[in-house]
């Protein structure tokens, strides 16, 4: 049923007439993030010094984008591991303020690279700050925060005419972690565990038909580079080889459930270069094949927050244990002794967290915005109920954690098991998890076609 409203959402006679006419309106706006302090870099615990140099520069990209009856979407891309979910509201909140919109016409997405720079109120267990080095984070992310908000607010005041197209290609630089150790990879003649490998594009072409935006999207971890360089790793690659080829257009890389994917082999330079330069060819491979199919000029969004629940939470006594057996060195005894001061100053830890789901339609095309480092099962599933052209991403408005599928959960490790206590939270997420969350997008999926 779904299927269909989708289809006739996007062939009705009205909206055909909608297109030719180009009612679409979008405007685009950029600003260079790059911080001017070497402060402490995000995603690894190993690091024992702050940033030292560049690569290339980090971004905040912007788009707003308006359809014939005047509704409006706003699209940030970033050279960010993660929006926390108090900038998130604070920055979603002013947009509301001053652009009359609501939370689920606003999209915040993270690329997630390892290269960007530490937030606050973002995984502060697992870095060894320096002296100093957290006031220089909280400046950095009160700036950040004013500068997302500017860069939508420039966008919005340049708004144009466009056409938009939709459509898919694949690149396969994308490994399951789970299954695939790195050190045999180059003898395994079979990869193992699921992975998703479809490249999702969506361009915005101006009347004369120059390209204005390229949005794209795939499901890998931007972990390439685990250096002390400044970059958006293999999708910073991407933006600008697309940026190159397309001269006056701005490329925006969305990332999608790459939780437990990562680009293997890694760690160097070049390679960080070739899976960029890959993914803009299946990129530019989807705009030159003729086969993208044409957005009629109608949007609309649905967005929910649902309460996950934690499992089974520490004790006083469980803690005790665990900060004996690590004394002072790790981050898991730095959150031991944090969740311990809680519990002995007579806090409650939190039994659940607020966890936004988000669904849009573009002229038909079905995005679903899920939070935090969902695994690629997510993905899956979710084309599964949907259609296999539904666009899914993740790290969008909150990234509190690694969110597993039930598989993953009952399996364990890092991405079931332990990374919970990557992201400060008590404990390790219930086997609820996979349903509330299908259910749902189901229910915002739902609400797109009732409205």
């Amino acid at each position: 049923m779904i299927c269909c409203w989708l289809t006739c959402l996007s062939i009705s006679g009205k909206t055909r007439e909608s297109v030719a006419e180009g009612k679409w309106r979008v405007g685009v706006a950029t600003a260079d993030i790059t911080p001017d302090e070497n402060i402490w870099m995000a995603g690894y615990a190993a690091r024992k010094e702050p940033a030292q140099g560049k690569m290339h520069a980090l971004w905040v990209k912007a788009m707003v984008m308006d359809d014939s009856t005047g509704y409006r979407t706003i699209w940030v891309s970033s050279d960010i591991l993660g929006f926390p979910r108090a900038m998130a509201d604070r920055i979603k909140a002013e947009l509301g303020r001053v652009l009359q919109v609501n939370k689920g016409q606003i999209v915040l997405n993270s690329s997630h690279t390892h290269s960007g720079p530490v937030l606050a109120d973002a995984l502060q267990d697992i870095y060894p700050l320096q002296e100093g080095q957290q006031g220089k984070i909280d400046r950095y992310s009160d700036w950040l925060e004013k500068k997302v908000i500017s860069t939508v607010l420039k966008a919005a005041s340049e708004m144009e005419a466009v056409s938009l197209q939709a459509g898919t290609g694949v690149t396969r630089f994308q490994v399951n972690r789970r299954n695939n150790p790195v050190a045999t990879l180059h003898t395994v003649t079979e990869l193992k565990g699921p992975s998703d490998h479809a490249v999702s594009v969506i361009t915005a072409k101006r009347r004369d038909g120059t390209v204005k935006t390229i949005m794209f999207s795939y499901a890998c971890h931007p972990t390439v580079l685990d250096g002390f360089e400044w970059s958006g790793d293999y999708p910073g690659v991407a933006q600008i080889e697309l940026e190159n080829r397309y001269p006056g257009a701005v490329a925006m890389f969305f990332q999608g459930a790459a939780g437990d994917q990562n680009p293997l082999p890694r760690r160097t330079k070049p390679l960080a270069i070739q899976y960029g330069k890959e993914l803009a060819a299946a990129v530019e491979q989807v705009l030159q094949d003729n086969g993208m199919k044409l957005l009629s000029p109608v949007q609309r969004s649905a967005y929910r927050e649902v309460e996950l629940f934690f499992s089974k939470m520490p004790t006083v006594a469980d803690l005790d244990q665990m900060i004996r057996k690590d004394g002072d060195k790790t981050y898991r005894s730095r959150w031991a002794r944090r969740l311990h001061r809680k519990l002995t100053d007579g806090e409650q830890l939190e039994t659940s967290y607020p966890y936004p789901v988000q669904a849009l339609t573009l002229g038909g095309q079905l995005v679903i915005s899920l939070a935090g480092e969902a695994v690629i099962e997510y993905a899956i599933g979710l084309k599964q109920q949907f259609g296999t052209e539904t666009f899914v991403l993740a790290y969008s408005n909150d990234v509190m954690g690694y969110i597993p599928s039930s598989k993953v959960l009952k399996e364990g490790g890092y991405e079931g098991n332990t990374s919970q206590m990557v992201y400060g939270l008590p404990a390790k997420w219930n086997p609820t998890i996979e349903k509330i969350i299908y259910d749902a997008c189901q229910s915002v999926v739902q609400e797109l076609y009732i409205k």
